[in-house]
């Protein structure tokens, strides 16, 4: 595929995501959340970990703000980015209520920044995932640089409501995939 077309048809299927994530309701979307986070700590990819990368949600996005105190309740470390550039740092933060507002208006974690290198499992968002782990984010590619820095061991986990589901995401040569994709619906295994 043209890289032009390649582009033009990411940015399609970003448009039409973001626009069926509005069409959600509030309920829906916290709903939908709580089925998320259900899932995730169901995995059997959590059930190890030591480490593992949240985010921050935005208002249209799912919120994992339910999946920090039992997992640090299982005495998991939880890390979250911070936008420095055009790279991702890792914080440690076990409270969103200490989170500022960052780039974009995305809370963020303030404190030393944590090597990439101890995340077991990184949860990732996105705006369109296919099963396969194909993921395009919001553009600006903060997710594509960090995943290569993590450890190979590292699972990677991406998150999203069932109508931010296609069945294929073109990908750029720069693109990362996932390993697991959650929806509210189900939880989509893909290979590496």
């Amino acid at each position: 595929m043209d890289d032009e077309v390649l582009r033009a048809r990411k940015r399609s299927l970003r448009a039409s995501t973001q626009a069926a994530r509005r069409g959600m309701s509030n309920d829906q979307r916290a709903s939908a959340s709580r089925a998320v986070v259900d899932r995730l700590l169901r995995a059997d990819e959590l059930a190890d970990a030591d480490t593992v990368l949240l985010h921050a949600a935005t208002s249209a996005e799912v919120d994992l703000g339910a999946l920090v105190a039992p997992l640090t309740g299982r005495g998991v470390r939880t890390l979250f980015p911070r936008v420095r550039g055009e790279a991702l740092e890792l914080v440690a933060a076990t409270d969103l209520r200490t989170l500022a507002l960052g780039y974009r208006g995305i809370r963020e974690p303030t404190g030393p920044s944590i090597d990439p290198s101890v995340v077991d499992v990184a949860i990732v968002p996105g705006v369109v995932f296919d099963p396969r782990g194909g993921r395009i984010g919001q553009g600006g590619g903060h997710y594509d640089r960090l995943l290569p820095t993590l450890p190979e061991s590292c699972v990677r986990i991406g998150v999203c409501f069932a109508c931010q589901l296609v069945p294929s995401v073109p990908l750029e040569a720069h693109d990362q995939r996932v390993d697991l994709v959650v929806t509210e619906r189900r939880t989509h295994r893909a290979q590496r």
